[in-house]
């Protein structure tokens, strides 16, 4: 039965739209270029607003968003409560869901994105540091492309590739794989760069979706908080085809405190119409005063005086209806006491000033904030949602606006700073129980802290409030807290960098200041920036040795996500030089040593990590591990055997356990290992290309294929699953089918030195010679030292010549392409 009552929320939309006034202009050039079609060189496909604090921005961009729903447009609203492309996407198919328009295949992909993200934190990283890559893998460590963890790799990024001679082609990992300290590793499309897994697939459902709709309008708003991570991406879908093609009747709407960035938008002005926003005019600011019922003409003067037609301020000082211009204020009058005049309640306004020190308000919140002097007044977080400067973001929580909260911290810090510093030390408390009630409800998943954000967030909350309670005796700790943002990643690090910033300008600690300013210097590139706020750590003073223990390893970590190997040696040797009992430096050197393919020196640091933490599970399997890349399967296997006795749950002691028993000849034994990885980690991709491997090597070609499946659906961008489908096909006689797959995975990575040489046997089976040969020959030049495709070579050349030869076969029975050091087909 169709419903005859208006809901509540269409009212209140109803009210606001009736309340709105100006901005006459912006909206008539909006409302026009719907009527011109994509087609004409008038038509714009971008509107940026821009405009301070305060000017009315969101305003106008919620009404250009019902006018466009009114055009009959499909429209999406974002802001900063989404905090990375995922979220984004999330937020349009969301609400393109509830008018009616399913983005089935994006909520798919967003679900299978957050999926594989969990599973992956929950999987990854149950030692203190990760697994290196192969023993041989110097040249691609060089090349900065080898990340910690690939022993069987933790996370997605399991086996992409053999380090021993398919390092190669790994160089899309480059600078993003977690290393030493921290495994825990995931794919780099996933969870660094997801545009490249769901991008193509929002563009594609976008693109079904604009054939039932006129128009497609995309607002981003607060885009001064959102453009680091969205404006190199919205930039590349709108003026690239890098992830696809993006339809010619979307219209995107930014707006932002700041104009577009000319660096990147720089051409732009041929589709984009720029939309300053600047206080009132004059007759804008009467008509609101008038929408208002203020309208006489004393009153509306001082209004307009103590304004500065700036429209929040026009709003906040009209909301009380004063009669006399004595009701507006006092000309001297601070602008708190303009915001809150008429608040006669001497409670409630100090209730007011206590609420601005929080950046976020929720019920609890404003009572610890408020909770100063004793009971709480009932019904406070109501009242503080109903005024005209407290706004409410997604996710339940409100916040003051940046203008009326600035002069309310300026007041309250100068004039109480007593006040001031016990206020922020009962929130930075709050959000420090919320920490300790998410850490033990998180209790035994793996996964660093700041890698979850619901950690991270209260984290950061938290680390601001102590830093305005105390701006320098809680810098050594927040410095502290730095280093471990920047074992995350860059975009950690400035998330945490944002906290100092906000502290400095709202404590207005010059020290502080200094700290932000110089950390928003280096943080712009996304590669380097976490390496570059490490730098400022340890050349200044504020760390105690065990900080700087912490920021040399972490510095090392870094280095070697960016190939910078003998670098990074250093800094763990200055690690330990001033504590050489810390097992982060010597489990740093270990495996930056094997990755270097120096054994010898690798197993000497784990003999040094044994002393400090006797017994280790990791020791054990990271010893086991480097036997294995050794070529020492025999001598591997009583590790790992040690390792599983101590943790019997670790799925990937058992995919490496397995590994060397099937290079011992022991298949089935291997499957059974691997079988019990992957009940206990079921989306385990270097499990189940191994055990493809294995399955066809018994004559299970079904399985195979059928776990091949299974790990291209989680690494749909892996060319190590499509190699390992090309020789489970060559093997079973589906030459043709091989052949594409070789393909597929060079397309994917053409330096594939592995594939190269697989791909010659599919070649010659096919009686394609020459093909097969130009195969060999491109996989020698990618890496001149490969064995295997000498061998081949030769033998192919001299059956051409009429000379006499063996059988087409590769090391380990068969097998082709790039072989380990143990005769297996390494990842």
């Amino acid at each position: 039965m169709a419903r005859s009552r208006v809901s509540m929320q269409e009212l209140i939309r109803q009210r606001r739209r009736a309340g709105f006034v100006g901005r006459r202009e912006e909206l008539r050039a909006f409302r026009a270029n719907f009527e011109v079609p994509p087609e004409d060189d008038r038509h714009r496909f971008l509107f940026h607003v821009h405009g301070p604090a305060g000017v009315g921005k969101t305003s106008l961009v919620r009404e250009m968003s019902q006018l466009a729903t009114g055009c009959g447009a499909f429209v999406a609203y974002v802001d900063e409560a989404t905090v990375d492309v995922p979220a984004v996407s999330a937020e349009i198919a969301a609400q393109f869901a509830q008018q009616g328009r399913t983005l089935k295949a994006l909520e798919r992909a967003v679900a299978a994105h957050r999926r594989r993200v969990h599973e992956l934190t929950a999987a990854a990283a149950r030692e203190p540091g990760p697994d290196a890559p192969s023993a041989a893998s110097t040249a691609m460590a060089r090349a900065g492309v080898v990340g910690l963890g690939m022993v069987p790799v933790v996370g997605a990024l399991a086996g992409v590739v053999d380090a021993e001679r398919l390092a190669h082609g790994a160089d899309r990992l480059r600078a993003r794989l977690r290393g030493p300290e921290d495994p825990d590793l995931t794919l780099e499309h996933l969870v660094l760069a997801p545009e490249r897994a769901l991008t193509p697939v929002l563009l594609d459902d976008l693109d079904r979706a604009a054939d039932t709709a006129p128009w497609l309008v995309l607002f981003f708003d607060t885009y001064e908080r959102t453009a680091p991570f969205l404006d190199r991406w919205l930039h590349e879908v709108m003026t690239t085809d890098r992830h696809g093609e993006l339809p010619a009747n979307v219209v995107v709407v930014t707006a932002g405190q700041r104009p577009l960035d000319p660096a990147r938008w720089d051409g732009a002005a041929d589709f984009t119409a720029d939309l300053p926003l600047r206080p009132f005019t004059e007759t804008e600011a009467r008509d609101l005063l008038t929408a208002k019922g203020v309208t006489d003409e004393p009153v509306v003067t001082e209004v307009l005086r103590l304004s500065g037609r700036l429209p929040v301020l026009v709003s906040t000082l009209a909301e009380s209806g004063p009669a006399a211009p004595d009701d507006v204020g006092d000309p001297s009058a601070t602008a708190v006491e303009r915001f809150l005049k008429w608040e006669q309640d001497p409670v409630r306004r100090t209730a007011a000033l206590d609420c601005a020190l929080p950046r976020r308000l929720d019920e609890e919140i404003v009572r610890a904030a408020a909770g100063g002097g004793g009971e709480v007044p009932a019904g406070l977080d109501g009242w503080l949602r109903a005024l005209p400067f407290v706004r409410a973001d997604r996710t339940g929580a409100a916040r003051y606006h940046d203008v009326v909260r600035a002069p309310m911290l300026r007041l309250r810090r100068t004039t109480a700073p007593a006040l001031w510093s016990a206020g922020h030390t009962r929130i930075a408390g709050l959000y420090a129980r919320r920490r300790a009630a998410l850490e033990e409800e998180l209790r035994g998943r793996a996964g660093r802290p700041w890698m979850r954000p619901e950690w991270r967030a209260l984290r950061v909350e938290e680390l601001y409030h102590l830093l305005c309670a105390g701006p320098r005796t809680a810098l050594p700790g927040v410095l502290r807290e730095g280093i471990e943002a920047c074992r995350v990643s860059t975009a950690v690090a400035r998330a945490w960098a944002r906290a100092v910033a906000d502290a400095a300008e709202d404590a207005d600690a010059e020290h502080l200041r200094v700290w932000a300013d110089d950390c928003r210097a280096v943080l712009g590139d996304e590669r380097t920036g976490a390496l570059g706020v490490l730098d400022l750590f340890l050349a200044r003073p504020g760390l105690d040795d065990a900080g700087r223990v912490a920021a040399y390893n972490v510095h090392g970590l870094q280095l070697f996500r960016l190939g910078r190997l003998r670098e990074a040696l250093r800094d763990h040797e200055r690690a330990i030089a001033l504590d050489p009992a810390d097992p982060w430096g010597h489990h740093g050197l270990a495996v930056t040593y094997r990755a270097l393919g120096e054994f010898d020196t690798a197993l000497r640091h784990l003999d040094d990590a044994d002393e400090v933490v006797p017994g280790a599970e990791w020791v054990a399997r990271d010893r086991g591990e480097t036997y294995r890349r050794m070529g020492r399967p025999a001598d591997a296997l009583p590790w790992l055997d040690r390792a599983h006795a101590i943790d019997p749950s670790e799925p990937l002691t058992l995919g490496s356990r397995g590994q060397a028993k099937f290079v011992l000849g022991r298949p089935h034994e291997a499957l059974a290992d691997l079988d019990h990885a992957l009940a206990l980690w079921p989306d385990y991709p270097w499990a189940l290309a191994r055990r493809a491997h294995i399955r066809h090597s018994v004559g299970d070609l079904s399985g195979a294929l059928a776990d091949l499946d299974r790990a291209e659906e989680l690494e749909p961008d892996t060319a190590r699953v499509h190699g390992e489908r090309g020789d489970v096909l060559r093997f079973a006689g589906r030459l043709d089918e091989a052949l594409a797959a070789y393909d597929a995975a060079l397309a994917l990575d053409p330096g594939y030195a592995w594939a190269w040489g697989s791909r010659a046997l599919a070649l010659e089976a096919l009686g394609r010679t020459r093909d097969a040969l130009a195969s060999l020959a491109e996989a020698l030049r990618i890496d001149p030292e490969y064995g295997w495709a000498r061998e081949q070579r030769e033998r192919i050349a001299g059956q051409a010549a009429g000379q006499a030869a063996g059988p087409a076969t590769g090391p380990a029975a068969g097998r082709s392409g790039a072989a380990g050091a143990d005769g297996s087909l390494d990842v």
